[in-house]
């Protein structure tokens, strides 16, 4: 004897043949398959593409920041290194004559000149990397955004605690760390030291006077080139990744 089939199970079966939808797997999470056989609401592969192509041309962009802040620091340094070798052998030859002097205020200058660019240079470098570390970090919450199971693989910070997590903003001492703060301190010494050789000429060789000179303008070029740094950053840190009208914020 054959059963017949029940009229309202025979409708949605063809209406389910006529839409064309795909049956869900039995103890499925409730997530739709499309024909292409990807969940609904998953990234399109376009725009997986896009986003892993921009995490690997970040990457490549900090290490050429990276890589130029470090030759910058290393022929300011051995630019330093060979002037006052220079410095040390004319001091010699002149028995700190006016020979000496009539060099030093060349060649002293010059070198804290080279550590003006250079830590201004760094700072630059120094900045833009932190705003590709912050573009990745806006990538890797799209990331999680789409694979919300990662979460418990990838470290993730919110965007006010990146630069506490980079160690740029935790105190001011972190200043001193960076390449352009380690430029600042040397080219503050430069600059105390040719107002220190000023100083002696003006004062017919007091020693107090270059001292005290010397230390002085030290000590002020350092503060304000520390403080420019500071303000910078936190300049940077406040502009948002995304301008107003796009629809997602930095």
């Amino acid at each position: 004897m054959v059963r017949r089939v029940p009229a309202g199970v025979l409708r949605r079966l063809e209406r389910r043949a006529e839409d064309g939808a795909a049956p869900r797997d039995a103890g499925s999470n409730g997530v739709g398959v499309s024909q292409g056989g990807e969940r609904d609401g998953d990234p399109s592969p376009a725009a997986v593409t896009f986003a892993t192509t921009e995490h690997f041309v970040l990457q490549g962009a900090r290490s050429a920041t990276i890589a130029e802040s470090t030759g910058r620091a290393t022929m300011f340094l051995a630019s330093v290194s060979g002037g006052l070798i220079a410095l040390g052998l004319v001091a010699t030859a002149s028995r700190v004559g006016t020979a000496f002097y009539a060099f030093a205020l060349v060649l002293l200058p010059m070198l804290a000149f080279v550590g003006f660019v250079t830590f201004e240079r760094t700072l630059q470098l120094a900045i833009e990397d932190h705003g590709l570390e912050r573009r990745i970090a806006l990538l890797r919450r799209f990331y999680l955004e789409s694979a919300p199971e990662l979460s418990s693989y990838l470290v993730t910070v919110t965007p006010s605690q990146q630069l506490f997590a980079q160690g740029l903003m935790s105190s001011g001492r972190q200043a001193f760390r960076t390449v352009a703060g380690m430029v600042a301190v040397i080219t503050a010494v430069l600059t105390g030291s040719t107002a220190a050789v000023i100083a002696i000429i003006a004062s017919d060789h007091s020693l107090a006077a270059s001292v005290v000179s010397g230390a002085a303008v030290a000590s002020v070029l350092l503060a304000g080139l520390m403080r420019f740094q500071w303000s910078a950053f936190t300049r940077v840190a406040e502009l948002p990744l995304i301008t107003e009208g796009s629809e997602r914020r930095a």
